[in-house]
């Protein structure tokens, strides 16, 4: 007698990716093991988006092009270790898109882009000026209609215990 496992079902036919934008914020690492979770227990994946933005000063090109390197590099190494903790999590390796622009634009762009990513994950921030800069942006009227899939917004006031139990 075999018994029906929808989970096992699910992951067995299952393409969803969990997009995780990388920041340097503390509630990032919540959307991430969300993502994990999510990804382990549907079969699915996560992709990774680093964004370089434009410095916002460059008086002389040869320093411009010095901090565009560096920055390059640390956005680099800062996808790599999350790449590491992502297969420790879910046994996959991630997607991973490097880009240099706005946030914003290039977020907008790589959903266009990539057919492959089916879920926005994006952690919510506790301060009191709101939930963030991205979330803000992209839930204003003008942008919200743009999305051609469902974001996902996790409260960065969940413990790991509440995201694996949501999860």
């Amino acid at each position: 007698m075999t018994s029906y496992d929808a989970d096992q079902e699910l992951r067995a036919t299952s393409n969803r990716t969990f997009l995780v934008v990388i920041d340097d914020s503390d509630e990032m690492t919540k959307a991430l093991r969300y993502a994990c979770r999510r990804a382990q227990h549907t079969g699915g994946r996560v992709a990774l988006l680093s964004v370089i933005e434009p410095a916002e000063f460059q008086h002389w090109m040869a320093v411009g092009d010095l901090m565009k390197e560096e920055a390059r590099e640390e956005a680099e190494s800062r996808v790599n270790e999350l790449a590491a903790y992502v297969h420790e999590q879910t046994g996959t390796m991630p997607l991973l898109f490097i880009r240099e622009g706005r946030l914003k634009d290039e977020l907008l762009n790589l959903l266009e882009e990539e057919e492959q990513i089916s879920i926005l994950v994006l952690a919510a921030g506790t301060t009191s000026e709101g939930p963030g800069p991205l979330i803000t942006a992209l839930t204003k009227s003008d942008t919200v209609g743009q999305l051609r899939l469902p974001l996902t917004i996790v409260p960065a006031a969940l413990s790991e215990a509440d995201i694996d139990a949501l999860s």
